[in-house]
């Protein structure tokens, strides 16, 4: 009690954040009874008629919905590894970098499209991989046929995939280095004087003691396994390619906004929150059990 009135001051000033977390985090969740209801918004929560699991069954029975599922595993599944692996890979190289400039200088070009939003990059992306954009002008140099590359599922998911990696690795290439830096450098030192060169030294040591971060990274990252980016499909998409690129989000969205079938939405909505709250409470047990980690 005495700690309270000490800092109450603290307390009043995390007031703000705490009422707008309430309003716009938990208060939209009571729209959540529309997963129940044939919702009618002239007549709103209380007067719309109760149906149970209906919309649940008609949605699971859409001809689309086990393709929009595997879209989304796919996608995410794969942007999982490579969110791994390419981050890896650079710290690995860059931690053999003996110019600090110039490490810095990298590190900093591949870390600036991190803070960029998917609406400027789409636009972007879209331009750079258009019939009439540079990549088919480099193609079409080398006496080859123009691809139609966001109107082809083959290639668009790729380009789904591919963008979202080189626009994120920035930030966990940056984590892999702070875990290189906090390796004993004494290790290295050891390894040398018993005459392992650079390589053996990356495999025996440097990777070895990056395996704790690594773990970590790819255990939490499981949590958002139904998350495949809706804000850059939804930008970059377009009907030719619903096929491949399809995703819960994004059908979630054409569901309610395009069909108005808000009780089918928030079925579809309800399915992917619940079947991400038990990966992500698996995947902090797991994180905490095997690698002591704690969010406070």
């Amino acid at each position: 009690m005495r700690t309270l009135k000490k800092e109450y001051l603290l307390h009043l000033m995390l007031l703000p954040g705490v009422i707008v977390t309430l309003i716009y985090a938990y208060g939209p969740m009571a729209g959540l009874i529309m997963a129940f209801q044939q919702f009618e918004p002239l007549s709103g929560f209380f007067k719309s008629k109760f149906v149970g699991l209906d919309n649940f069954r008609y949605v699971f029975n859409l001809p689309d919905f086990n393709q929009v599922l595997w879209n989304t595993l796919i996608i995410s599944i794969l942007k999982m590894i490579l969110f791994l692996l390419v981050p890896l890979i650079l710290a690995l190289l860059l931690n053999e970098v003996t110019k600090k400039w110039f490490s810095s200088f990298i590190q900093s070009a591949i870390f600036l499209p991190f803070f960029l939003s998917w609406t400027v990059l789409g636009g972007v992306i879209i331009e750079l991989f258009s019939l009439s954009g540079p990549v088919n002008g480099m193609i079409t140099a080398l006496g080859l046929e123009p691809i139609m590359f966001m109107l082809d599922n083959q290639w668009f998911r790729g380009i789904i995939i591919g963008t979202d990696v080189w626009k994120g690795m920035g930030y966990n290439m940056i984590v892999m280095l702070a875990a290189i830096v906090g390796i004993n450098s004494t290790l290295y030192e050891a390894a040398e004087v018993d005459g392992a060169g650079r390589w053996k030294q990356m495999i025996h040591i440097t990777l070895p003691g990056m395996a704790p971060i690594l773990i970590l990274l790819g255990v939490l990252s499981l949590g958002g396994i139904l998350n495949a980016g809706f804000e850059q499909i939804l930008i970059m998409y377009n009907p030719t390619v619903y096929e491949g690129a399809d995703i819960i989000d994004t059908f979630v969205y054409r569901l309610g906004m395009f069909s108005q079938q808000f009780g089918p939405a928030a079925a579809v909505g309800l399915f992917k929150s619940v079947i991400s709250l038990v990966l992500v409470s698996v995947t902090y047990y797991a994180a905490y059990k095997y690698n002591n980690y704690r969010i406070f």
